[in-house]
């Protein structure tokens, strides 16, 4: 019988990377770590055009892949993601000293703070526009 076949077996997975379509691999570098406080976790040259480049919230265990847009389909997508939806969701332990940052970073907010049954949340806008929440849960 193959390895995870057994009808008892359970999966260990999780999503740990995902990819952001940029423009520009400095300046998107610049606005991860600079602005939002992210870790640049590496910056390989693959090619002289591409590079592989992630970034994680400070202690985070996802990345994001940073990959510069090859081609009018990929250049279209840069900014809107998903169609204009809230793309990231960005948990904190502390709303207002991260949102208090933000906006002294120069971080463009969409939405004000709003309190909802799952916690306090604002929407901001990265450097090409991609929506993000900024979230801290309501405990419980």
């Amino acid at each position: 019988m193959a390895v995870g076949t057994n009808p008892g077996d359970k999966m260990a997975q999780n999503i740990a990377q995902i990819t952001l379509v940029i423009d520009d691999y400095d300046e998107a570098i610049a606005f991860f770590t600079q602005k939002l406080g992210f870790e640049l976790l590496e910056d390989t040259s693959l090619s002289d055009a591409k590079r592989w480049v992630t970034v994680s919230p400070e202690g985070g265990t996802f990345r994001l892949l940073l990959a510069k847009a090859v081609g009018d389909e990929q250049k279209s997508r840069i900014g809107n993601q998903t169609g204009g939806r809230v793309f990231m969701f960005l948990y904190t332990d502390d709303f207002c000293r991260d949102y208090k940052r933000y906006q002294e970073a120069g971080v463009k907010f969409v939405r004000e703070p709003k309190q909802e049954p799952y916690g306090t949340v604002a929407v901001f806008a990265d450097l090409y526009g991609n929506l993000w929440d900024l979230i801290e849960e309501t405990r419980k």
